[in-house]
């Protein structure tokens, strides 16, 4: 069985009941989850696939409207889910899996082909393999399949690049935020510093008392905002494979994000934390009462 892209020149109609009494001696071909939600097939219709749109046997074996075209009856045998595959999000193609010689007439190729896939062991030395292949004839061109992948996911590559320059421009711009909102709630219990400092308390004891309280608020926010972004990833996939009836993941949030997220909302929350109370700690206690 091999994958066939539905092109404009395949024509599936389902047929009248009375062609199911023929359903013994049709061959099957499966379909893809998308191309059934499509056209409302199932598993068990009658289908007739056709070379051109239009195209039927007539009475003695020939094909009506000329020799090269061919008609043949099927039965959707299954109905296959699509995979995970980035490059076939976007390209909208339905999706038909046929017997070698039902591809042959479709498409009129004959024994052309415009590229095939060769499996290769673990052990074997891929490299090599590519190598003598492309020495066979002229015109043949092996690539690994690591290499195809990268080339057919450019797009979600400079995707990912321009969500991580937001990122990077997010972070920097929520620190200095970060930064301001500590300053002035520190700024806020000048009086109850300066009591504390009065009172005998160390300004290393203050500046440890306003860290913990900001990494303990840091920690808080950490927490509701990953809870945020495990919400907004389930949203975002439910919308888009439902749009391209794929499994593709568009957005997922995986244990190293959670781990970075944390560790930097406590470097972020410390250092701010830590900043604030070195500036207010530094001031005499008497001032910090306005004399």
């Amino acid at each position: 069985m091999l994958l066939f892209a539905l092109a404009s020149s395949l024509l599936l109609q389902v047929t009248s009941p009375a062609a199911q009494s023929r359903a013994r001696e049709l061959r099957t071909i499966a379909i893809d989850e998308a191309f059934a939600a499509q056209a409302h097939l199932k598993v068990g219709d009658t289908v007739t696939v056709s070379s051109r749109p239009g195209a039927t046997r007539t009475a003695d074996g020939s094909e009506s409207g000329g020799d090269l075209l061919y008609s043949e009856a099927v039965i959707i045998g299954a109905i296959v889910r699509r995979g995970a595959d980035p490059s076939e999000v976007a390209r909208g193609d339905l999706l038909v899996r046929m017997h070698l010689d039902q591809l042959q007439r479709v498409s009129g190729y004959g024994d052309r082909v415009d590229r095939f896939a060769i499996a290769t062991a673990p052990s074997t030395p891929v490299s090599e393999i590519i190598d003598r292949i492309n020495h066979v004839a002229f015109g043949f061109k092996a690539y690994p399949s690591r290499e195809i992948a990268v080339e057919t996911s450019r797009t979600f590559q400079v995707v990912s690049r321009f969500h991580r320059a937001i990122g990077v421009i997010t972070i920097v711009a929520s620190s200095v935020f970060l930064l301001c909102i500590m300053v002035l709630k520190v700024e806020e219990r000048r009086r109850d510093i300066a009591a504390l400092r009065l009172m005998g308390i160390s300004r290393s004891s203050v500046v440890r008392s306003i860290v913990i309280e900001s990494a303990l608020v840091a920690v808080l926010g950490c927490v509701l905002g990953v809870a945020l972004g495990w919400a907004a990833s389930l949203l975002v996939n439910w919308h888009y494979q439902a749009l391209y009836r794929t499994p593709l993941e568009f957005s997922i949030v995986t244990p190293p994000i959670v781990a970075f997220a944390v560790a930097l909302s406590l470097i972020l929350g410390i250092g701010a934390g830590l900043l604030a109370s070195l500036r207010l700690v530094r001031t005499p206690p008497l001032q910090l009462f306005g004399r």
